[in-house]
């Protein structure tokens, strides 16, 4: 994975007044977990915010990062977990950070590449992703900025399934049965196909 560096400053005030407040100075609240605990033993976030510039490589793209936090002097490694966006302007208007370590596999969703020209598409087919994105599980720095998968045996009407998958190092979390790509009849494949029965 890429790496990218954004610098925040904690938030004492956690409520909508002061949300709205830091919105209108240009900033997104944020928010961390992961390692840091309360008195009770259970996870406690971290409340800081970010200018919206920094955050804008990190959002705005397919590419995916270990984020390198820095909260007023204070550094940690992290992962976005979710970004809330305006559901009318599209604006940022929340985001949330998992703290990671070089030990604890963490679950991302990583983009994936198609590679070669699938036989299908020679006979006519139109290949088809069924999703841009598989979720795995692994320590981050065995996690790769893209995963890139073989289609140059794929027939026509033929699909390739999480479950026929499988990566070094990585453990697929997406279910096994979800279709990642297929080549999908065309009229010109059916009329080339009816063409070869007659």
């Amino acid at each position: 994975m890429k790496t990218i560096a954004i610098k925040g400053s904690a938030r004492t005030e956690t409520g909508k007044k002061a949300t709205r407040e830091l919105r209108k100075q240009g900033l997104v609240p944020c928010n961390l977990y992961g390692e840091l605990r309360g008195e009770n033993g259970l996870p406690k976030a971290i409340s800081f915010s970010v200018a919206v510039e920094e955050l804008r490589k990190l959002i705005y793209t397919p590419e995916i990062y270990t984020v390198l936090l820095n909260i007023d002097g204070q550094e940690c490694k992290a992962v976005m977990r979710e970004a809330q966006f305006h559901p009318v302007k599209d604006n940022v208007l929340h985001v949330d950070f998992y703290q990671i370590t070089d030990e604890k596999p963490i679950v991302m969703e990583v983009p994936i590449r198609l590679n070669g020209l699938a036989e299908g598409v020679k006979a006519g087919g139109k290949l088809a992703a069924g999703v841009r994105k598989l979720k795995v599980k692994a320590v981050h720095t065995a996690i790769p900025e893209r995963l890139d998968i073989d289609v140059t045996k794929l027939e026509l009407g033929k699909t390739i399934k999480v479950a026929e998958l499988n990566f070094e190092g990585l453990e697929l979390v997406t279910s096994p049965s979800v279709v990642v790509c297929q080549v999908k009849m065309t009229r010109n494949a059916r009329s080339a196909a009816a063409a070869t029965e007659e």
